[in-house]
């Protein structure tokens, strides 16, 4: 397969101080990057798609580090991830199934304690169709305080035969988590849960 076709990327980063409470000495930093990519199965059934997760490798590698650019450019201070992808109608929900390994991987290949699974949702819809990430700790899933989400989309994409490729990552917990249960400074590190 050739390499993917870009049409357009976005960064959308957020600096948290506080929701209501009080201010937060250090904020938390979210960040998602989108890709708008041309789908090259739309309009047809393609029974043997997955020689695209290899062809998406270079694309989820560049994703991954402008992220980690966008939040200062220390993969270091990475503590949360997650990723989607919103596949335009003349696509398939399977589609976007093929960018679980290349945008996962990615992230996991430059964080260093990033055990646990990435989170992933995805979508069939049409431009401005919105989608929640989901995102947990990097290095244990069991890590409550950063259960999280980032809710993103474009107002002009997808288009009917393009993908919407998505990856976020975040510095830390929810701004003012306190819901219990295990705590990021406890984590062991061990089987990506706790």
């Amino acid at each position: 397969m050739p390499e993917p076709k870009i049409r357009k990327t976005a960064i959308l980063t957020e600096t948290i101080w506080h929701e209501g409470g009080p201010v937060a000495e250090k904020p938390l930093r979210r960040a998602a990057i989108m890709a708008v990519i041309a789908n090259p199965f739309a309009g047809r059934y393609v029974e043997d798609i997955q020689p695209f997760m290899k062809d998406l490798e270079p694309l989820g590698e560049q994703m991954a580090q402008d992220l980690i650019d966008a939040l200062g450019g220390d993969a270091s201070v990475i503590e949360g991830y997650g990723k989607g992808a919103i596949i335009g109608t003349n696509g398939e929900l399977e589609h976007g199934a093929l960018w679980h390994a290349p945008g996962g991987y990615a992230m996991r290949a430059k964080i260093e304690k990033s055990m646990a699974i990435v989170p992933s949702t995805k979508k069939v819809g049409g431009p401005g169709t919105k989608l929640d990430v989901p995102i947990t700790h990097a290095n244990a899933s069991y890590v409550r305080s950063h259960f999280d989400s980032i809710e993103v989309g474009l107002a002009d994409a997808p288009k009917a035969d393009e993908m919407l490729l998505v990856l976020v990552m975040t510095t830390g917990a929810r701004v003012h988590n306190r819901a219990g249960g295990l705590r990021a400074e406890d984590v062991k590190g061990e089987d990506g849960l706790r």
